[in-house]
């Protein structure tokens, strides 16, 4: 597969602005796995590519967080350890599927997180104090597993999943939820990583070009403490989740 100069520039712009998106809410791997389909990699490879972008963009958010006093490790880790568990087993029940079976799977999540988008739940979502009692404990464990099962699979438009997640389930605002967030990704990506890796569908130097541009947006959107061409970017997200659907169905071949 030849590498060219459009190829990179395509990815460095996508990454860039799902970094951006993936830090502040989510859905932006749909993006990066749009551009690496047009860089030449199926499916399945590109899931697998896009973790290396990922890892870098949630390493860089975490730090962007931090930098400004937004970080709580412990209580990152009491949802990411589910998490992780979950998204182990994502991965390799997703690296052992047919590769149309997978292409099918993406539309339909396209689908579903494009109603997500037009849904915006960010505007109902409001921290609050909870109580975490063993219930609410097995209630969030469970949830938490159950979302790091998808992003080990899939991982597109699983910010979107957290983000409810966090603030339903745990009580956070939108702050600490995205700060919380990265961290939960960064942790099970990194084992999600090697598990494709070992399968062979992970192509590290398109991830790693991915992952520059990804690592800079998620440094601007962890830094910045207002969402800043939110709107523009919903808009763009979701004619592209909306384009890419028709075509991960089969519905139309382009």
């Amino acid at each position: 597969m030849e590498i060219t100069a459009i190829h990179i520039i395509a990815l460095l712009i996508a990454g860039l602005v799902s970094g951006f998106v993936n830090t502040v809410a989510g859905g932006g791997s749909f993006l990066t796995l749009a551009a690496l389909d047009f860089a030449g990699l199926d499916l399945l490879m590109a899931n697998g590519t896009n973790r290396v972008a990922v890892e870098i963009q949630t390493l860089v958010g975490v730090a962007g967080f931090r930098s400004k006093g937004v970080s709580d490790v412990r209580k990152s880790l009491h949802f990411a350890i589910p998490a992780l568990i979950g998204a182990i087993l994502g991965a390799y029940l997703i690296t052992n599927v047919d590769r149309t079976f997978f292409s099918r799977l993406m539309g339909v999540a396209m689908i579903v997180m494009l109603v997500i988008l037009i849904v915006n739940p960010k505007k109902w979502l409001h921290g609050r104090e909870v109580v975490f009692n063993s219930n609410r404990k097995l209630i969030a464990y469970a949830t938490f597993f159950g979302i790091g099962l998808y992003g080990g699979a899939i991982q597109a438009g699983v910010g979107f999943l957290l983000i409810t997640a966090l603030v339903l389930v745990a009580g956070f605002d939108l702050v600490n939820t995205n700060s919380h967030k990265v961290f939960i990704i960064g942790t099970y990506t990194l084992f999600a990583l090697a598990t494709f890796a070992l399968r062979g569908q992970v192509n590290w130097v398109l991830g790693l070009v991915l992952g520059i541009g990804d690592g800079a947006g998620a440094w601007i959107a962890s830094r910045m403490s207002v969402d800043r061409g939110n709107r523009f970017v919903r808009i763009g997200l979701g004619l592209t989740l909306a384009i890419l659907s028709v075509r991960y169905l089969g519905l139309v071949q382009f």
